[in-house]
């Protein structure tokens, strides 16, 4: 009889490895057996087994030596404590530095942990990954078409467009290259393997669905430019609860960052050098004159008018990308035709709901007592300046959105391309947190760019209530500002604006996710 070692409790010996290799990461056969002879139980204990030349004591079917001592030390990384246990925490920690969602941790826990004590040991670690392999092999097979061991680029776009799952060889290209580590253009089972060893995911729908809607084609929450759906997710409602995901969490974000977002809007249009108002000025001057809750005028329109936006632009986007498209029945767009879109969609959702806009500014610079409501707000607007009032601004507000998305979108995808060769060589996802900060410094990017037409635009919505310069055009305000303010004055009102960046993506990414949940939307 052979001497093995098991990291069950001594009680329950079920699976079994050579003496060479231990169950809960320690590969010294010394070690293994210093334990058991000193008591420990639940640990590593040293028992004489029946079965022969390595075999399952429970199933008698061989195991591979070389996949027990790959789990085995993927268990050990795991285990930072050294406990012999991984718990969700280190599991979270282990997932997180491979480029992975934290959040796949609670549901390999769920799946492996079988008497349900919140801990992994090495016995139901294992069990898990040979199970997730079986999946993962038959999956492997039902793409390797031509059942040469490799699946190329025309196999992926195949297979998906089997599921009803649309991507250009481009595309496809890109999901190949995340999981190519030896360049070779082609995936064999080791690497698709080790690609999805700690992705939950039970079959093939599940993964075009996250090939589909992961990281690699996401190019920013806060871009103009739309997700891509197949038919069969339009007919199941996806989009429609993807876009009430989105909805609710630009008004969380908005109300939550309100006040700042007055703050700029005040600045813009009162904030100068002559007058001395600044930051705390500012906010200060708003409080005294209406009180905290002042601090939140004209976000309800800016709320309501969420809805509207998202839907007109999802419309747009969707007849723009089918002229854009032509004839290519099925075909869909790279990223540069997605961005031209994108931002045409973004242009006509703007057209039709900018007297939205105006409105929102209006209630926003609001003195206590001026307007009764939106209606109100809107019947004196239209009684005292007529309805093309509705419309100033409207042409560097529609400037402004090339230059802002376009960069956005280039720094976005730079900074994190630039991530995944550096620290995620063998993943297209680098991290919630990497995509968050992402997100972050390109918006900053794109306002910086963008931010004189936007406070050109801010002032001309506004002008009826400014001073001296009721009748200037987008060059006369531009020309008003310079002379008066210099080039600084350009920029007034960005301090609040930055600050409320960083609040604003964080709220709507918790919202977004936790309403994804709710309504059913993601794997």
């Amino acid at each position: 009889m052979d001497t093995v070692i098991s990291c069950a409790p001594s009680t329950t010996p079920t699976r079994w490895l050579s003496r060479s290799t231990c169950q809960c990461g320690v590969r010294k056969f010394e070690r293994a057996r210093a334990r058991a002879q000193s008591g420990t139980r639940g640990a590593c204990s040293v028992i004489t087994a029946a079965g022969e030349n390595g075999e399952n004591g429970e199933s008698g079917a061989p195991l591979d030596p070389d996949r027990e001592k790959r789990y085995a030390e993927l268990f050990e990384q795991l285990d930072l404590n050294k406990d012999g246990r991984v718990d969700i925490n280190e599991l979270r920690t282990g997932l997180a530095a491979r480029g992975l969602h934290r959040r796949e941790a609670e549901e390999i826990v769920r799946e492996s942990d079988i008497n349900h004590d919140g801990l992994l040991d090495f016995q139901e670690f294992s069990q898990y990954l040979r199970a997730h392999e079986k999946r993962l092999r038959l999956m492997f097979h039902s793409l390797d078409r031509n059942n040469d061991g490799r699946i190329d680029v025309g196999e992926i776009q195949q297979s998906l467009h089997s599921l009803g799952v649309e991507v250009s060889m481009e595309q496809a290209s890109r999901i190949l290259q995340s999981m190519d580590r030896d360049g070779t253009m082609t995936i064999d089972w080791n690497e698709w393997r080790d690609y999805f060893l700690f992705n939950p995911f039970h079959n093939m729908e599940e993964i075009a669905h996250y090939w589909k809607h992961s990281h690699m084609f996401d190019i920013g929450e806060h871009l103009t430019v739309p997700d891509e759906f197949s038919e069969k997710e339009r007919r199941s409602g996806l989009v429609w609860r993807q876009l009430v995901a989105g909805a609710m969490a630009g008004a969380v974000s908005r109300t939550g960052t309100a006040p700042l977002d007055r703050l700029k809007v005040f600045l813009q249009v009162h904030g100068s050098t002559s007058r001395g108002i600044n930051l705390w000025t500012g906010l200060k001057g708003m409080v005294q004159e209406g009180g905290v809750i002042s601090l939140w005028r004209g976000n309800g329109i800016n709320v309501l008018k969420i809805a509207p936006e998202s839907a007109i632009k999802f419309m747009a986007y969707e007849q723009i990308k089918f002229v854009i498209r032509g004839s290519k029945e099925g075909g869909t767009l790279r990223v540069q035709e997605r961005f031209i879109a994108g931002s045409l969609a973004g242009a006509t959702a703007q057209t039709i709901i900018y007297p939205m806009e105006v409105l929102k500014t209006r209630l926003t610079l609001r003195k206590t007592g001026q307007y009764s409501g939106v209606a109100d707000c809107a019947r004196q607007i239209l009684k005292k300046e007529g309805v093309r009032a509705f419309y100033r601004g409207y042409v560097p507000n529609t400037l402004g959105i090339i230059p802002y998305a376009g960069i956005d979108l280039a720094v976005y995808e730079t900074l994190k391309n630039a991530w995944l060769q550096r620290y995620c060589v063998g993943s297209a996802d680098p991290g919630v947190f990497v995509l968050l900060g992402c997100g972050t410094v390109s918006s900053t990017c794109g306002q910086l760019a963008s931010y004189p037409l936007a406070l050109i635009r801010t002032r001309m919505q506004a002008q009826a209530t400014i001073d001296g310069n009721t009748n200037l055009t987008m060059v006369g305000q531009f020309k008003h500002i310079i002379s008066h303010e210099g080039v600084p004055g350009l920029y007034r009102g960005i301090a609040p604006n930055f600050l409320k960046v960083i609040p604003a993506v964080s709220i709507s990414y918790v919202v977004y996710e936790h309403m994804k949940k709710v309504l059913g939307v993601g794997s």
